[in-house]
């Protein structure tokens, strides 16, 4: 299993250094020098995915804490650091921002516990967009709720659900909710999506115990009173974690930084595009125009089908190299069906004209002659053909611009190649399993 984690690591380190190394070389070569501003634009996506790779190379699990107001966050991760670093208080809103501090709990592991804001005390855009960045950040989340999941709560597990990362529910303050168990906060989890969580991804802690009074009898026969904190309860989360990241904790590092690298090229392909929008489609509408008039003007039919992937392929690959993206087996399968179905077409078209006009294009043209009816018919056949030609030919631009787009990241090492060859490789027994069903529907 540390050999397959391993090899994970190393296959995401490979896939983001590519994606750095194809972009870098774009903007060094003069490629975006019709739009120098594309450099710029794209600069934000290149920084993301230097600092996931750094973040690959320093080995840091990232853990959130998500969680509405005064369900512990704050005393959940003392509690797993074993000292009071972070602040609580009994007043709400003691958390402003996102903080994150180190927890090594031994080994090699290293942990960044980050701490955040009550998901339902921050204003709601601000809120969801800091959520949006520590979600992307984290590896893992840890969910924290006391008592009865409310429909706040509910709908926040939902969203985070979303964000396709593996999640605990830490079910906090125990020691207040004693008729609480595990198979009831199950029970009303299992409308949770379409994968629940199962009853052991479900830790039940008191992180801070509240004070209990305790009836002291000293030997003089005197009674007193006196308040004492229970222990913490809180080895079964930390066992959790551990067991999670020594048994996977570096392919759930490496699956997160693909899903961000992911992300970030499909957000620079995407701002490549919207940029060059204008040009692509001249380059559409030029070989449209032309693969039009060749068919039009040549009489022989194989020629026109022949003629015409040709063309096709030529709108590709100019679409290609205007945009800077990699042409990739997902794009070249995608688009070569494209293309046989307008070959298909077009020679459909050129059999249904020719027995709805009686005669081909190159029947039309040795039968010709003086007989202007056979003129006629030749330039009817010409022109239905061409315009189902340059109709073929849109429609193959059209279908490239998609693909190019969805596909840049599915080359030999591209990031969602490598998520799937790991999604492949999961244990059925293990968190990445239950991600692999979430994901799979992606892939």
């Amino acid at each position: 299993m540390r050999n397959l984690q391993a090899t994970h690591l190393n296959r995401a380190r490979a896939s983001l250094r590519q994606a750095l190394s194809w972009y870098g070389y774009l903007c060094k070569s003069g490629q975006f020098s019709s739009h120098p501003e594309l450099v710029g634009l794209l600069k934000p996506e290149l920084e993301a995915l230097n600092s996931t790779l750094n973040k690959l190379d320093s080995n840091v699990i990232r853990i959130a804490a998500f969680g509405l107001v005064s369900r512990g966050k704050s005393a959940v991760l003392n509690a797993l650091l074993g000292d009071k670093i972070l602040q609580t208080g009994p007043l709400n809103g003691v958390t402003q921002w996102p903080r994150s501090v180190r927890w090594q709990p031994g080994g090699k592991v290293l942990i960044e516990l980050i701490d955040t804001p009550g998901l339902d005390e921050i204003n709601g855009d601000i809120r969801a967009e800091m959520a949006r960045e520590v979600t992307r950040q984290a590896d893992l989340i840890l969910f924290v709720v006391a008592g009865d999941i409310t429909q706040t709560e509910y709908q926040a597990l939902l969203e985070l659900r979303q964000a396709q990362k593996p999640l605990i529910l830490v079910f906090n303050k125990i020691d207040l909710y004693p008729e609480t168990d595990r198979s009831a906060t199950y029970e009303n989890l299992q409308q949770l999506g379409s994968t629940p969580l199962l009853p052991d991804e479900i830790v039940m802690v008191a992180a801070e115990p509240a004070p209990m009074e305790v009836r002291v009898e000293w030997p003089d026969g005197s009674v007193s009173y006196e308040w004492e904190r229970p222990p913490l309860q809180i080895e079964e989360l930390q066992q959790t974690i551990l067991s999670i990241l020594n048994r996977e904790g570096r392919s759930l590092l490496a699956l997160n930084a693909l899903i961000q690298a992911r992300d970030a090229e499909a957000a620079m392909a995407q701002k490549t595009m919207d940029l060059r929008d204008q040009e692509a489609e001249d380059i559409i509408w030029k070989f449209t125009k032309y693969k039009a008039l060749a068919v039009g003007l040549n009489p022989v039919p194989v020629l026109d089908v022949i003629c015409g992937a040709i063309a096709d392929l030529a709108l590709i690959r100019s679409l290609a190299r205007l945009y800077g993206l990699p042409m990739t087996s997902y794009e070249a399968t995608k688009i070569l069906k494209t293309i046989f179905f307008s070959s298909s077409g077009l020679l459909l078209g050129e059999i249904g004209t020719s027995v709805m006009l009686g005669l081909g294009k190159s029947t039309a043209v040795i039968a010709s002659g003086e007989n202007p009816l056979n003129i006629t018919a030749y330039a009817g056949t010409a022109i239905a053909q061409s315009s189902l030609a340059g109709y073929g030919a849109y429609t193959v631009g059209k279908a490239a611009q998609v693909y190019l787009e969805k596909g840049c990241t599915w080359g030999k090492l591209g990031a969602s190649t490598v998520i799937q060859e790991i999604l492949s490789q999961v244990d059925h027994n293990t968190i990445l399993y239950r991600l692999q069903q979430e994901l799979g529907a992606n892939y």
